[in-house]
């Protein structure tokens, strides 16, 4: 038996905030807590701080919060020693240095360093684009030189990350079933939902469906419509669509009323680093998922059996229609899916996994 299982996570984010944190690390807390490890979480980025980092403007007030970030990770170096293990979610601080890296590598703590995204690539914000200088993404090869345990979302980050440090293992972005539970709700004139989730950041992606959701509304007029769950939402557009708050609370509540949820994503190396999260939260609740065929949905999806994949518009168009008008394929594609999620991407299948390689590290 070991003496002490203490892990300090270091992370941008306030538990609960961050699509990444909550599936990659936060749902397993409890988990590691009664298998003997308990944990401190150091964020960065409070409440207060949130809208003002991700918007424009506030120049001053982003020092601020670079300042309080640099004072935060000065005090997590000085405490590292107290503890087994360094989780480090992404990066430790969101500029470009590698200093608070290091300097934790020289404490008695194993790093553990976990990322789902390809962030060795540029990739800023539209409020932030013009602080993207002070990013330094080729960061992440020392990061993951550093580190004692890498564990990456999917395939692609793996291999990338296999230049860099040869324990490189995959723990994909998973679900708690017991939680993604589809909820009742009433619907109207059986008029079929199309729905989207995301963020200020992926809002783009979004908006490369529009000429295709604008032909289908044309094609099945108010027989469907569209709900975008989201902390931001396209402007200038003709599509009338509904707009939720994504709220954590009332998450599942609003994603079950997707009769049908989209992911389209463009094929260039930043998409193919993404972990599928969309998807595998409408499969989750048994929503047939239309996907871009990039990166690691090509794995989640087989298609026409668990869901559908789609490239071109017309691959779109014709996937979507098959859908709208057909309930009982929408819900073999749904429970489909559900399986799916449990056998290979929900938080009882790879519990153990990630168990493993906290107790490798002491």
């Amino acid at each position: 038996m070991y003496k002490t299982k203490k892990i300090l996570f270091i992370v941008p984010h306030r538990l609960g905030r961050s699509p990444g944190q909550r599936f990659r690390f936060e749902q397993y807390l409890d988990f590691l807590q009664k298998n003997g490890f308990n944990y401190d979480i150091s964020n960065i980025i409070n409440e207060k701080d949130d809208v003002i980092f991700y918007g424009e403007g506030n120049l001053f007030r982003k020092f601020l919060i670079l300042l309080k970030s640099l004072k935060q990770r000065w005090k997590d170096i000085k405490k590292a020693d107290q503890y087994d293990i360094v989780f480090i979610y992404r990066e430790a601080l969101m500029v470009g240095t590698v200093l608070f890296e290091r300097m934790l590598k020289k404490s008695k703590a194993k790093i553990i360093f976990d990322f789902d995204d390809a962030i060795w690539l540029p990739d800023v914000s539209q409020g932030n684009s013009n602080l993207a200088w002070l990013k330094k993404p080729k960061k992440i090869n020392e990061i993951i030189h550093l580190a004692d345990c890498i564990i990456a979302g999917n395939a692609f980050l793996a291999d990338y990350a296999k230049q860099f440090n040869s324990n490189v293992n995959i723990i994909p972005t998973t679900i708690d079933t017991n939680y993604y539970l589809r909820k009742s709700w009433k619907q109207l004139n059986d008029v079929i939902c199309i729905g989207w989730t995301g963020s200020t950041t992926t809002l783009k992606h979004f908006e490369t469906a529009l000429p295709f959701l604008i032909k289908l509304k044309n094609k099945y007029k108010d027989k469907i419509h569209f709900r975008l769950i989201s902390d931001a939402f396209p402007t200038n557009t003709p599509l009338e669509i509904e707009q939720i708050k994504w709220n954590k609370i009332t998450e599942v509540d609003d994603l079950s009323f997707f009769d049908i949820g989209i992911m389209p994503l463009p094929d260039d190396e930043w998409s193919k680093g993404k972990c599928g999260f969309k998807g595998l939260q409408y499969m989750a609740l048994e929503i047939p998922a239309v996907m871009s065929p990039v990166g690691v949905n090509k794995e989640i999806i087989q298609d026409g059996e668990n869901g559908f994949l789609a490239d071109t518009e017309n691959e779109w168009i014709d996937k979507l229609s098959l859908l709208i008008e057909s309930k009982e394929l929408r819900t073999k594609l749904g429970i489909a899916g559900r399986k799916t999620i449990l056998e290979k991407y929900s938080f009882e299948s790879m519990k153990y996994e990630y168990l493993k390689l906290f107790e490798g590290q002491l």
